[in-house]
């Protein structure tokens, strides 16, 4: 499982830095700025735990069990539910998306409290 999460957090901070600077260079005077704020959140919580993925990929082999699995996967999760409704809703400005985000918040919110968990 260590390597499954190593795998998505590299493809996740990849997509990351590849999203941020789409949106500091391909979007600024396309978004106003309170789409282009929103889009940018996205991209810090996408990085926030791009980096909280590589980490559950480091303590996986440490901690064996469910929760440092679960911890993983919601994180992946987080990441696409929140970042990526984010991305939608600024990118279109259908605000129906906004809706998504708070469930990937919860995931992101779960896969710390799963990482403590593990820590136990």
């Amino acid at each position: 499982m260590d390597r499954t999460f190593l795998l998505a957090g590299a493809v996740a901070g990849f997509i990351g830095v590849a999203f941020g600077a789409f949106g500091a260079h391909g979007l600024r005077g396309r978004l106003s700025p309170e789409m282009l704020a929103v889009f940018e959140t996205g991209v810090r919580y996408h990085m926030y735990h791009a980096l909280a993925l590589l980490l559950t990929a480091a303590l996986a082999g440490r901690f064996d069990g469910r929760s440092i699995v679960a911890a993983g996967w919601l994180f992946v999760a987080g990441i696409v539910l929140f970042s990526g409704s984010l991305y939608v809703l600024a990118v279109t400005g259908v605000t129906t998306f906004g809706a998504i985000t708070p469930i990937g918040g919860v995931a992101f919110l779960a896969g710390w409290i799963c990482l403590a968990v593990a820590a136990l």
